[in-house]
């Protein structure tokens, strides 16, 4: 094992709970007290470490992957000092010090996962999405290589429907699989723009390109507001559980800028970890 250090604070329990919070996910996969992911060839394996974690192996084409599963990207000082004005925040920010949500490596897998996920629970999305990654990806000691934009690509619709996905969102994944999007270009893309080249492909919405800035690309004003989980967590933590409408929590994340993207991923993981009294 070779330690990767870690920006202080950091929290390695909480920062990977999301990992264990819906079930097993074969490509991101919690095993033995510790996170396991196929990079290239190799399966890497996370673990926690005095002073950063440990991972196995470390090398150029590693680092980069375990930071981003990690959330290393996230800074938490000037969110943590803005938290200070915010009642509900400022307690979540003590409750969940050093919690670092955790990124999606690769773009296209963040876009079938957000897919896997519209309009149905999260443990079913994740059970799809497993049975995906055993049909089509590799597998890699006690894990599989999420399947490759190139592989998906030649599937056909009634591959994935046996798998459990709707007829549209089949259509929808391997209409992205073939299409001529960019990910290194949308990259380097503002908010908007990104939005408004994720939300032209069929099957992608407001939703799916807000997930998309909030947890691969780390863009701190995302606030994916059609969330129903976000919805559950702002209407319980600031209005007594009175249930919001999209529109509200739309709105409600103007009072919450710059930092939205934290500030949703504190609230969500406050409501599963330490919800309102």
């Amino acid at each position: 094992m070779a330690l990767l250090p870690l920006p202080d604070p950091y929290d390695f329990e909480l920062s990977t709970e999301r990992f264990r919070a819906f079930g097993p996910d074969l490509a991101n996969l919690w095993h033995e007290g510790a996170l396991h992911r196929v990079v290239g060839a190799r399966e890497v394996r996370i673990e926690a470490a005095r002073g950063g974690a440990d991972v196995e192996p470390l090398d150029g084409e590693t680092e980069p992957v375990a930071r981003k599963l990690l959330g290393a990207e996230f800074e938490l000082e000037p969110f943590y000092a803005w938290a200070e004005g915010d009642d509900v925040l400022r307690e979540l920010a003590l409750k969940l010090a050093g919690f670092r949500p955790p990124l999606a490596p690769d773009p296209y897998e963040t876009l079938v996962t957000s897919i896997t996920a519209q309009q149905v629970s999260l443990f079913a999305a994740f059970a799809i999405r497993n049975r995906l990654i055993e049909r089509f990806g590799e597998r890699v000691e006690n894990t599989y290589s999420f399947p490759t934009r190139e592989r998906l690509a030649e599937a056909d619709e009634h591959e994935l429907t046996e798998l459990g996905f709707s007829g549209p969102k089949a259509e929808y994944v391997l209409g992205i699989a073939r299409s001529d999007l960019d990910f290194t270009a949308l990259r380097n893309l503002p908010d908007e723009e990104v939005k408004a080249t994720l939300t032209a492909l069929r099957g992608l919405g407001e939703w799916t390109a807000d997930w998309y800035l909030a947890r691969h690309l780390a863009r701190p004003r995302a606030w994916p507001a059609g969330d129903l989980g976000l919805i559950k967590a702002v209407s319980a933590f600031y209005f007594g559980g009175r249930k919001l409408s999209i529109k509200e929590v739309r709105e409600f994340g103007a009072r919450l800028d710059p930092f939205q993207n934290l500030s949703a991923h504190y609230l969500l993981t406050g409501l599963r970890v330490a919800p309102p009294a």
